[in-house]
């Protein structure tokens, strides 16, 4: 009875070692591409301690834009499962790790929702002294909506343009720019109308939070934030109605932006996508994004110069 008992326990641990083997390998960050037809959103998961008693995660999708700590997250039988409940209802989440991806489902209100993940790759680019800039390019012409595109019906995205100002009254489609970029410095000069707020989506990835949040105290979803990721050290916004002047510059992960003359972000890295993203692939250059379904806002210049390293002669 006893040799049975030792070959049992013995038998338990080495399948209960080689689960947990299997279940490292959702560890990591991971860029969630949504594959149903249509799709204007791309994903973020975490995922660490997998594999041991300490598994944790992080999300940005559904049920909102935020950064939100998955509290009921676990792994059965190979799958990856967590779930998020709001008033709309309950949403339920699977994937399975196959061949280095995972492949997975979100269902529930808005769903199914199909989709797959790869892993965020590495960028070893970093914000030096290094980085030449190129010849700036006038995103914005003052005339017309050249050089933009959108989801849906493009004479209907929302958008106007008038005595050189692109202007959204709020509910307008995403405007997203034709040519694609990398590493950049981007100078953006925008009128937020009060109670209202827009974003930029840099490399249709990471968006800069535009709000009327004038005397409020800075904070991670507050005017020039990186949204939901990166704080400002302090709010340098102007009044509703008035003309504000932000600078972005963006070298791999490294981000940095200038609101009116102050620095808010210094040089902070990334960790991942957020919730205007619509491109999952952080390794590749990306779109320019300006927000227009939240609330009425203005621009009037949007210049971003390329940045770029000079080759060894």
């Amino acid at each position: 009875m006893t040799l049975i008992r030792c070959k049992f326990t013995f038998l338990f641990a080495m399948c209960a070692g080689v689960l947990a083997a299997a279940d490292v390998n959702f560890n990591g960050r991971w860029d969630l591409l949504l594959t149903n037809p249509n799709a204007d959103k791309a994903w973020w998961l975490e995922v660490s301690g997998a594999g041991t008693s300490e598994l944790k995660g992080r999300f940005i999708g559904f049920p909102g834009g935020d950064l939100n700590a998955i509290n009921e997250l676990k792994i059965v039988s190979d799958e990856l499962q967590f779930s998020f409940e709001n008033t709309a209802g309950r949403r339920e989440y699977r994937a399975k790790w196959v061949n280095g991806q995972l492949q997975g489902q979100m269902t529930g209100p808005g769903g199914p929702v199909p989709f797959v993940g790869y892993r965020a790759p590495v960028i070893r680019d970093r914000d030096d002294a290094a980085w030449l800039k190129s010849e700036a390019i006038q995103l914005f012409n003052g005339k017309d909506l050249a050089g933009w595109t959108g989801f849906g019906n493009a004479n209907d995205l929302g958008w106007t343009v008038a005595d050189g100002v692109l202007k959204s009254a709020g509910k307008a489609r995403n405007l997203v720019s034709t040519k694609r970029f990398w590493n950049f410095e981007l100078h953006v000069e925008y009128k937020v109308a009060e109670h209202s707020n827009s974003g930029i989506g840099l490399r249709g990835r990471y968006e800069v939070q535009i709000l009327d949040d004038f005397g409020n105290p800075a904070q991670s979803h507050g005017n020039g934030a990186l949204y939901s990721r990166l704080t400002p050290v302090v709010n340098a916004s102007k009044k509703a109605g008035e003309w504000q002047t932000m600078d972005v510059r963006l070298v791999g992960r490294d981000v940095s932006v200038t609101l009116n003359g102050k620095s808010l972000i210094a040089k902070q890295k990334i960790e991942g996508l957020t919730a205007i993203a619509i491109d999952p692939y952080e390794g590749l250059p990306g779109v320019i994004e300006l927000q227009g379904d939240h609330g009425a806002v203005e621009f009037r210049s949007i210049v971003l110069t390329p940045l770029f390293r000079p080759t060894a002669q």
